[in-house]
């Protein structure tokens, strides 16, 4: 008989493990790999962006109406207790840009060591390649794998989403919380790659955009929007302005076959001050083209393929860029058309939009509304984020708050 069994050893589960043990409980940690932490370990490229610097007013503020749910997760474990726990476990930190928490290592072997060497030392009994086929509760918890019967108390879940198929992600807390009479919300894939139905994109692949601005180009959407460095692939975009776009991309792919969308290419700059810039740039360099101006804010490659576009000369100077094509030119620079049409599902997704409704867990404890003595944490739950430390930073929060098993 175990006091809490916990589903699932990623973020949430691993730091839900240590509380509850460091609480004197009896824990068993199950996971169905054959090692912990299998997405831990891939996240950022391996890097592992652990959090941010952000305030916790500011961080909520990131995760938009379902941000005030993390509240008291937050207020017991921030960022800065975070890096301090990381720190008393043999993982040193900074933050090399202001803002993004790493490993000093940058690598998250060093974090996934860490926490399994302060596990083994604390004494959370770990169990891996055991898959939870079925949970039951009568006036106890049963919990059956392909191996073993379990007994416990209490019972975190803690396995994830969707997301990452690749490294075992399958959804079963899902399941197993509808089972447990919860409701889940729709799912979507999210942080990931889009594909584009323009082929002129596969020219442009040799340079990272910056500060792009990208929008839905539909009435009714037009508020979802974000800002960020932006890459061309061969059949269509990504970089960190996708993987966070593609959140509010993918539920419309419930109303509309694809997904038309607007990109500001040029640092935010509107076409009057387009404008200005390649006339203060002609009267500096009058027998300069336009392409050698516009190569100064935006890559040569992209600059020609709009060109092409509206079927006018970029490599004319600018006195020579004349009349509807000259309009047609600023416009397109300022306001370049894509039309999404697709993406890989969740077999890339780095996170999942949608979980385990809130409604039904008290944010005060992570638990369940409707269950007593059965938790919530981490990414199963409708909480998802952007890039930068904060789904990762809400797993541990939400992990520790669960492993304390208030009552």
């Amino acid at each position: 008989m175990y006091d809490l069994i916990v589903i699932g050893s990623g973020a949430a589960g691993i730091m839900a493990a240590i509380r509850a043990t460091q609480n004197a409980n009896k824990v068993l940690l199950l996971e169905q790999q054959n090692k912990i932490a299998p997405k831990l370990k891939a996240t950022g490229g391996g890097r592992c962006n652990l959090t941010n610097t952000l305030s916790n007013d500011e961080f909520i503020s990131h995760f938009g109406k379902q941000g005030r749910f993390m509240s008291n997760a937050l207020k017991i474990f921030d960022h800065n207790k975070l890096t301090s726990f990381m720190n008393s476990i043999g993982v040193a930190t900074h933050a090399p840009d202001g803002f993004r928490i790493f490993p000093t290592t940058h690598s998250s072997q060093t974090i996934i060591d860490g926490l399994l060497t302060h596990m083994n030392k604390i004494g959370v009994e770990l169990n891996c390649a055991q898959k939870v086929i079925d949970i039951k509760k009568d006036d106890i918890f049963e919990i059956k794998t392909q191996d073993n019967v379990y007994t416990s108390k209490n019972v975190l879940i803690a396995s994830g989403a969707k997301g990452y198929e690749n490294l075992g992600a399958s959804g079963d807390g899902y399941r197993f919380a509808s089972q447990l009479g919860h409701k889940v919300t729709s799912l979507y894939p999210a942080m990931m790659p889009l594909f584009v139905k323009d082929t002129w994109v596969q020219n442009c692949r040799a340079d990272t955009v910056a500060k792009v601005q990208v929008s839905v180009d539909i009435k009714k959407y037009k508020k979802l929007n974000a800002t960020g460095d932006l890459i061309f692939t061969k059949n269509g975009i990504r970089g960190p302005v996708v993987l966070d776009f593609a959140r509010e991309i993918t539920p419309l792919f419930d109303k509309y076959d694809e997904i038309p969308i607007s990109m500001n290419l040029i640092k935010g700059k509107n076409e009057d001050e387009l404008i200005n810039f390649l006339k203060e740039q002609a009267s500096l360099n009058p027998t300069l083209s336009v392409l050698e101006h516009l190569e100064k804010i935006l890559a040569s490659s992209i600059v020609k393929e709009l060109a092409k576009i509206v079927d006018i000369d970029c490599e004319v100077t600018y006195k020579n860029l004349k009349g509807i094509k000259k309009a047609q030119f600023i416009k397109i620079l300022c306001n370049t058309p894509l039309t999404v049409c697709g993406h890989d599902g969740f077999r890339l997704a780095m996170i999942t939009r949608g979980g385990v409704s809130l409604k039904q867990i008290d944010s005060n404890t992570m638990q369940s509304k409707l269950v007593s003595g059965l938790y919530f944490a981490g990414e199963v739950v409708d909480i998802d984020g952007p890039c930068g430390g904060y789904n990762l930073q809400w797993a541990f929060s939400s992990g520790n708050l669960a492993g304390m098993l208030q009552k």
